[in-house]
């Protein structure tokens, strides 16, 4: 493939939006006859060129932040005297007409515009005159596109934050009713020990806690203005970053010039923090996946969160599980690309800070999709099946821990108890036996210490409910969990 036939296909977004107002030729002409930004240059930009290096496809996703952060600027500089108080106006008025016509669908910048950035000075001059072109003083496209990215992403925090609070909240719904509840627990998908199904999925209530702290971190790192750093070096201009960062509702400043426009850790963190939100998504959803296969049995799907298959009339696939499952590893991609992107960068902006946009819509959009499946595979999409589940911890060896205890607290040497226990264990297999089935007799020729209690101890719900170590599945913990949940749920 040749080098334009690439850019072509490569910016395939940007020709659709350029289709908006111009035919294709035409914006091929527009393109060709396209100046740049500076009279440096002596002719126009290649058209192949110019598609490969527009943002416009994509980065028309900023723009009413790019619009917001140009009106503190406005703002700013007929604050500082650098621009008059009227011209002031006549900037932010004519930012807000802009803003309006998007809203409207009136404005629809194409790829002649290269960045949104542009797009919108342009207009901004169409309606303001030459006022228009004092809105860049103090500024660069630099610091600029830094702080419509925060804006972005400060906002896009905050929404994700609610929806991990909403999903949390419909983990503790489901919790509450099945304290007492049983389900196999296991380790290396073997099984271990039984568990309380609300203390199953109050361990994805805390992983989705972690998840929401670290989300709140990420903003305080996000929440900082570069705004006034200029291209690289800061400005000769008597600027106020301080009153442009507290009319952005930023926190802080950046302290260095060259950092504030070459920062990108906070896009890794937030990168960072939502492949584990999908990673914590994904092993919930390979469980469901595994509880809903005739194999497990444990859930069923409703019709309205599922789907047959083309050819086979009794199937019904844990599409949505599964999609999410496939969707981490594109947003996990997102943060190694974003990981490469930056490793080799040096001081200060460089063209290639162009692509950690698309990596950060899409992951935005990914993980806001994936928790409001979820969400509803969980509230409406599946049904936990008890009695199978009461069946399934009857019906094995996961009580064989609690015989090795039931010895221990006799006396007996916790490793000796383990080994005659794996003895027992190994006899019951031989005979097609479990070990409630032993007679007391049986229980007492093994060992002295074994009283008729024995069954009462090795029963799944008492094997349960004696786990009352701090974090444990005792029923009591697992209500007193359920209850620190709920107040930490509560503080937003």
């Amino acid at each position: 493939m040749g080098f334009g036939n690439w850019a072509g296909s490569r910016l395939h977004v940007s020709r659709a939006y350029c289709l908006r107002k111009l035919s294709w030729d035409e914006c091929e002409e527009s393109v060709t006859e396209q100046k740049t930004w500076s009279q440096r240059f002596e002719s126009a930009i290649v058209p192949a060129i110019a598609r490969f290096n527009a943002s416009i496809g994509f980065d028309i996703e900023l723009i009413e932040y790019d619009i917001t952060g140009s009106v503190a600027h406005a703002k700013m500089l007929a604050h500082t005297g650098i621009i008059s108080a009227e011209e002031g106006e006549q900037l932010v008025a004519g930012l807000e007409q802009i803003r309006q016509e998007y809203r409207e669908g009136q404005f629809n910048p194409g790829i002649e515009a290269e960045d949104v950035h542009f797009a919108v000075e342009r207009r901004l001059t169409e309606i303001v005159g030459d006022v228009g072109k004092k809105l860049h003083t103090a500024r660069s496209r630099n610091d600029q596109v830094g702080t419509d990215t925060r804006l972005y992403l400060r906002d896009r925090i905050e929404q994700i934050r609610a929806q991990v609070r909403e999903f949390q909240g419909i983990l503790l719904d489901i919790a509450e009713s099945n304290v007492e509840t049983l389900i196999p627990g296991y380790t290396h998908l073997q099984r271990a020990q039984p568990v309380s199904l609300a203390h199953h999925l109050l361990a994805y209530f805390e992983m989705l806690q972690r998840d929401w702290e670290r989300l709140g971190e990420t903003y305080q790192r996000t929440n900082i203005s570069p705004l006034g750093c200029g291209a690289l070096a800061g400005t000769t201009f008597p600027i106020d970053r301080h009153y442009t960062a507290s009319l952005l509702n930023f926190g802080g400043v950046y302290a260095n010039s060259l950092d504030g426009v070459s920062d990108r850790d906070f896009a890794i963190e937030f990168l960072c923090a939502a492949s584990l939100i999908m990673v914590h998504l994904s092993r919930l959803a390979e469980e469901i996946i595994l509880w809903a296969s005739e194999e497990f049995s444990f859930v069923t799907l409703s019709d309205s969160c599922a789907t047959g298959s083309s050819i086979m009339p009794q199937k019904k696939n844990p599409d949505v599980p599964e999609l999410v499952r496939g969707k981490t590893g594109r947003v996990c991609g997102h943060l190694q690309a974003m990981l490469m992107l930056m490793k080799g960068l040096p001081l200060a902006y460089n063209k290639d800070l162009q692509e950690d946009k698309e990596a950060l819509f899409d992951t935005v959009k990914t993980v806001k999709a994936c928790l409001e499946a979820m969400s509803i595979l969980l509230r409406e999409g599946m049904e936990f099946r008890t009695q199978r589940l009461a069946a399934a911890v009857e019906s094995d060896f996961s009580n064989a821990t609690d015989v090795a205890d039931y010895l221990a607290s006799r006396g007996v040497p916790f490793r000796e108890a383990y080994n005659l226990v794996g003895k027992v264990v190994k006899t019951c297999l031989a005979g097609g036996k479990l070990l409630k089935d032993l007679s007391l007799q049986e229980w007492q020729e093994l060992h002295p210490a074994f009283e008729k209690d024995i069954y009462e101890a090795l029963a799944p719900r008492q094997v349960v409910a004696a786990r009352n170590s701090y974090g444990g599945t005792g029923f009591v913990r697992v209500r007193q969990a359920l209850k620190d949940a709920h107040y930490r749920l509560s503080q937003n």
